[in-house]
């Protein structure tokens, strides 16, 4: 088929940041893109060919909306499975697929998933709800992760249970209770696979996380591990994307044990934060592979060309409203530094609102660089 400059439509499902830098390879090929999002103030909706506003996890727009597209897919995973199902039945390609996103969607059957096919992960226990999971404090080892199954993200539906009292404040939906892993490090590594079987993965990386927000601050590529561990993530996250059969990017989250074993945490069936490095460190970015793989294209070389930390912009604590950057002039002018703003008008505390990926031969001048970008740009409101 011909995507190039021709009649053929990609459609995307989520028209958030993901999806804003994923036109940015769109627009690069010329490619024809939809877009579906519930907000009439998407940051996609500049870049797309066509945008729709409509509700994800409506069957009916879901559906009318593929119905229009040649291949469909999707930046977030919170999308109406039965109509990319019953889209798929007939005959559309959808990617990944319906029974991929079926594994992951819900963060239970996503651990009962590893426990199955034998992927190292932390123990953990599934809960109808919080009530039967209070029923159970007895049985359960304090402190523990609480994780409601469906809807978090961005460190939402994450909670460490310290003491009884800490599940007042959580709601009284389906949840996992999983035993807290002392690790050395949180890991992700970045799979990515085409239907003709092709993959790729991109190096390790290391994030490091803001403790109050539960968010990532950092992402450091390479991982400062060593390689032997380096090697065991990049196999393990293989084995994780063969078993999933998913097309398209995989990123597999993980935890890197006090005696360097590794167990996934999570995977994201999408372009994904431990990657936006890799716009501009990388060969081929996160975006644009994301983009091979689902067309079916020869995958682009995933290898870094330079050293590559992303440094998250949130909303400051104590502003909300009309966004400002406030000192963005300052790191512009500095070598290496590159800011991406993901076009949200609206600032709040922790919301993400862009990222700065700071490029370097030398990692530890690259982290240095990335903490003062930390220190000195803020996103605040009017």
């Amino acid at each position: 088929m011909n995507y190039f400059s021709s009649d053929f439509k990609l459609g995307i499902l989520g028209g958030g940041q993901l999806g804003k830098m994923l036109l940015f390879d769109t627009r690069k090929f010329d490619i024809q893109t939809y877009v579906l999002d519930p907000s009439d103030e998407a940051p996609s909706k500049i870049a797309c060919n066509k945008f729709f506003q409509g509700d994800l996890m409506d069957y009916e727009t879901v559906y009318n909306f593929g119905k229009q597209v040649d291949v469909l897919t999707f930046e977030i995973e919170l999308v109406n499975l039965e109509a990319l199902t019953q889209l798929e039945n007939e005959g559309l390609k959808v990617y990944p697929s319906p029974k991929t996103l079926k594994g992951i969607q819900n963060k239970g059957v996503q651990k009962d998933f590893y426990a199955k096919n034998n992927i190292p992960t932390a123990p953990f226990e599934r809960f109808e709800n919080l009530d039967q999971l209070k029923s159970k404090i007895n049985d359960l080892q304090l402190p523990f992760v609480w994780k409601c199954t469906e809807f978090g993200y961005d460190g939402n539906g994450v909670k460490i249970v310290r003491q009884v009292s800490d599940l007042d404040t959580l709601p009284n939906v389906e949840c996992i209770a999983e035993t807290m892993v002392p690790f050395k490090n949180e890991l992700a590594v970045i799979v990515v696979r085409n239907p003709s079987g092709e993959m790729k993965t991109y190096p390790v990386v290391e994030m490091e996380f803001h403790q109050e927000a539960n968010q990532v601050e950092y992402v450091i590529c390479p991982a400062r591990i060593d390689e032997k561990v380096a090697e065991k993530a990049r196999a393990i996250a293989l084995n994780v994307s063969e078993n999933f059969n998913h097309v398209g990017l995989l990123a597999v989250e993980m935890f890197q044990t006090q005696d360097d074993e590794i167990l996934v945490n999570e995977v994201a069936p999408r372009p994904h934060n431990s990657g936006h490095y890799s716009i501009e460190a990388s060969y081929t970015s996160q975006f644009e592979n994301h983009l091979r793989a689902i067309l079916d294209l020869p995958l682009g070389n995933t290898d870094s060309k330079v050293a590559g930390i992303m440094v998250n912009l949130v909303g400051a604590e104590g502003f909300s409203g009309n966004v400002v950057y406030e000192n963005i002039e300052t790191i512009l002018g500095w070598d290496g530094v590159t800011p991406h703003i993901y076009g949200k008008k609206q600032t709040r505390p922790f919301r993400k609102m862009g990222h700065v990926t700071i490029v370097n031969e030398n990692m530890a001048e690259a982290r240095r660089i990335a903490q003062e970008v930390k220190n000195t740009i803020r996103v605040i409101s009017a």
